[in-house]
C-alpha cells in the first residue's frame, strides 16, 4: 500500500486508517506491547483529540474570513444606539451592560489583533550559526519590550478623559482615568501604561502629547507599553461634602473643565482615590459625570486654622525655640478646639430606615428650642420624653426628688463632673445644674425618643454610635422676619427698643453656632413661624422610619 502524503489525506482520515488496522498491528510481531496498543486506541478516541484533529483540517482548508476587522469600533457604534433607548428598553439596557463590560471589550480588540496580524513586537532569532556547546546567552538579552497598538476615536463633545506625568524614569505614563469619560468606556488604556507614539511619533512630554492630540484627525493611534495594573477600588466610599467647592475658581486643580462642583451637604460617591490631591468623585444615585474634586488632605492643608499659642523658651544662636502648649478636650472650654476645627468630608453609608434613639435640638437663645421640646412632648407622650435635670441645690417646699430635678449634694456632683459623667453642667446662684449621662439611658431603655435641648457644644459627645442622635438646628429668623416682629413688638409693647437688641443678639449667636457646628447637623430649620416649625420637624421625624439615611461610616461598623 502507498504510504499516504499529506495532501493526499486529512488528519482526520489518517486516525480513522490507524484505527481499522489495529488488528493488523497486534498480528505483526512489533516491539509495542498491549498496553501500549490499549493506550495508543484510547488516546485516538479521545473526543478532545477528535476535535483537534477536525480544526487541523479547517485550518488545513483555509481559514474562515472575518466578517469585519474593527469591532471595536462596531460595539462602540452599537453603544452609542443602544444608550439612547437603555432607559425604556430592558433589551436595550441588558446589551448596553454587556458591551460595556471589560471583558467582552478585551474579547473585541483580541479579534480586531487577529485580523490586522497585531501579535505585537517578536523576538528576533537567534544566529544559526552559534555553536551549540556554547553557553546560552542570558535570559534578559532577548527579551524586548512588549508593546500594544491602541486605537482611539476622538469626539468633538467630550474630552478624552486622561492625564499624564512622567514617571522616575522619564516615561510619559498616564496618570489617570476619569471614570465614564471615552477612554474609560473603550477600556482599552490603564492607570501607569507608558505610551511611546501616538500616530508613529514618538512621545516625550506631556505637554507633546497634548498638542500632537489637539491637531490629530478623530483617529489616535497610541503605541503603549501595558501596565497591567488595575487600580480601581472595589469598595464603594460615599462622601458627605461639608464645604461648596466651584472648579473654575480653583487655581491649583489641573483641568478646570475635568472638575466637579458640589455644594455643602452633597453626598458624593469617591470613584478613585489614589491621587493624594485630587479624587475622582459624581454625585451618589445620579446618573451623572464623574470629575475631579480636592482629596481631603489637599482641601485640609489649604482651609486648616492653626491657633499659635505658645510658651517662649531659652533661644539658641538667635533663633527663639518654643514649646507648644497642650489642652485636653472637654465640653465646657471647648471654644479653642471648635474655633480650630475644619471638617472638610465625612464618610458616611447609607442604612435602612430607622428609628433614632435620640433628639437634640441646637439653637441660639430664645430661638424656641424649649417651648418646641415641651410641644413634642405633650403632643406624643408614648414616644417622646424628656430627661431630668441634677442639681446640688436643696429642695424647695413641696419639691420631690426626681419630680422636676435630681436632687444631690456639691461635692458628689463636682466629682461627677470631674469624671464627665454630665453631658452638660453650669453654675447659677452658687447651685450647680447640669444633665446626667445616664438620665439619657433611662429614657432610651424605654423605647421612646430622647429629645434635649443642650449647648452646641455638647454634640462632639452625642454624635456617637452609642446614642445615634437627629440633631436640629433651629435657626434664628432670616432680616424680612425680623423686621416684622420689631414692628409686632412696637405694636404691643413699649418695650420695642430693648427687643430689637435682643434679636439682633440672637441673630448673630445663631449665624456663629451655625458657622462653628453645621457639619454636625442633619436638618436646618429657620424658626421665623413656630407652627410651620414643628410641622415641619414632625414630618422629618416621620420620614427616619419609611426613607432609607446617610449615616456616618463609624454607626455601621
Amino acid at each position: 500500500m502507498p504510504a499516504a502524503s499529506r495532501k493526499d489525506i486529512s488528519g482526520t482520515e489518517a486516525v480513522q486508517t490507524i484505527q481499522n488496522n489495529f488488528d493488523a498491528l497486534e498480528e505483526r510481531e512489533i516491539e509495542a506491547g498491549d498496553e501500549d496498543l490499549d493506550f495508543l486506541r484510547a488516546f485516538l478516541d479521545d473526543p478532545t483529540v477528535v476535535s483537534l484533529f477536525k480544526i487541523h483540517d479547517e485550518l488545513e482548508h483555509g481559514a474562515p474570513e472575518p466578517e469585519a476587522s474593527n469591532s471595536v469600533g462596531m460595539a462602540r457604534d452599537c453603544l452609542q444606539i443602544v444608550s439612547s433607548a437603555k432607559d425604556k428598553n430592558r433589551n436595550a439596557a441588558s446589551l448596553s451592560k454587556i458591551i460595556q463590560n471589560p471583558h467582552f471589550k478585551a474579547l473585541m480588540v483580541a479579534h480586531d489583533d487577529v485580523v490586522q496580524r497585531d501579535y505585537g513586537d517578536r523576538v528576533e532569532q537567534e544566529d544559526q550559526t552559534q555553536s551549540l556547546m556554547s553557553p546560552p546567552p542570558p535570559l534578559f538579552n532577548v527579551i524586548t519590550e512588549q508593546v500594544r497598538f491602541v486605537t482611539i476615536r476622538k469626539s468633538d463633545k467630550e474630552p478624552l478623559g486622561i492625564t499624564v506625568k512622567l514617571d522616575e524614569c522619564n516615561d510619559l505614563v498616564v496618570a489617570r482615568i476619569l471614570q465614564g469619560s471615552l477612554i474609560d468606556k473603550q477600556g482599552l488604556l490603564r492607570v501607569n501604561d507608558i505610551i511611546r507614539e501616538v500616530n508613529g511619533m514618538p512621545m516625550v512630554t506631556p505637554d507633546q502629547l497634548m498638542e500632537t492630540i489637539v491637531q490629530a484627525d478623530n483617529t489616535i493611534t497610541l503605541k503603549i507599553v501595558p501596565s497591567y495594573n488595575d487600580s480601581r477600588s472595589t469598595e464603594t466610599i460615599y462622601m458627605k461634602a461639608h464645604f461648596s467647592y466651584d472648579p473654575m475658581k480653583d487655581r491649583l486643580i489641573p483641568c478646570k473643565e475635568a472638575g466637579l462642583p458640589f455644594q455643602d451637604g452633597d453626598i458624593l460617591e469617591i470613584v478613585n482615590s489614589d491621587d493624594p490631591n485630587w479624587w475622582q468623585a459624581r454625585f451618589a444615585d445620579i446618573e451623572g459625570p464623574t470629575g475631579l474634586i480636592p482629596s481631603k488632605n489637599l482641601e485640609e492643608k489649604r482651609k486648616a486654622f492653626v491657633q499659635h499659642d505658645y510658651d517662649n523658651a531659652t533661644s539658641i544662636c538667635g533663633l527663639t525655640r518654643k514649646k507648644k502648649k497642650k489642652y485636653k478636650y472637654n465640653t465646657k472650654s471647648n471654644t479653642n478646639f471648635d474655633r480650630c476645627d475644619v471638617l472638610i468630608y465625612e464618610e458616611v453609608r447609607r442604612m435602612a430606615p430607622f428609628q433614632r434613639s435620640v433628639l437634640v435640638l441646637v439653637g441660639a437663645n430664645g430661638v424656641g428650642r424649649r417651648s418646641l421640646k415641651e410641644r413634642l412632648i405633650r403632643d406624643d407622650p408614648r414616644k417622646f420624653a424628656g430627661v431630668i435635670a441634677h442639681t446640688s441645690r436643696a429642695p424647695r417646699e413641696n419639691e420631690e426628688n426626681g419630680r422636676g430635678y435630681y436632687f444631690t449634694d456639691r461635692d458628689s456632683m463636682a466629682l461627677d463632673i470631674h469624671d464627665q459623667k454630665y453631658i452638660e453642667f453650669g453654675e447659677y446662684n452658687n447651685n450647680l445644674y447640669g444633665t446626667k449621662l445616664e438620665t439619657i439611658y433611662d429614657v432610651m431603655k424605654t423605647g421612646k425618643m430622647c429629645v434635649l435641648d443642650v449647648n452646641p457644644t455638647s454634640l462632639k459627645v452625642l454624635k456617637t454610635p452609642e446614642f445615634m442622635p437627629y440633631i436640629v438646628f433651629l435657626a434664628a429668623p432670616s432680616v424680612e422676619a425680623l423686621k416684622v416682629m420689631y414692628e409686632e413688638g412696637r405694636r404691643l409693647s413699649t418695650t420695642g427698643r430693648g427687643r430689637v437688641k435682643d434679636f439682633i443678639r440672637t441673630v448673630k449667636e445663631s449665624a456663629q453656632i451655625e458657622q462653628t457646628y453645621k457639619a454636625y447637623f442633619d436638618l436646618i430649620l429657620v424658626n421665623d413661624s413656630f407652627e410651620a416649625t414643628y410641622r415641619a420637624l414632625r414630618k422629618a421625624l416621620t420620614s427616619l422610619s419609611s426613607e432609607q439615611q446617610w449615616v456616618p461610616v463609624n454607626w455601621v461598623y
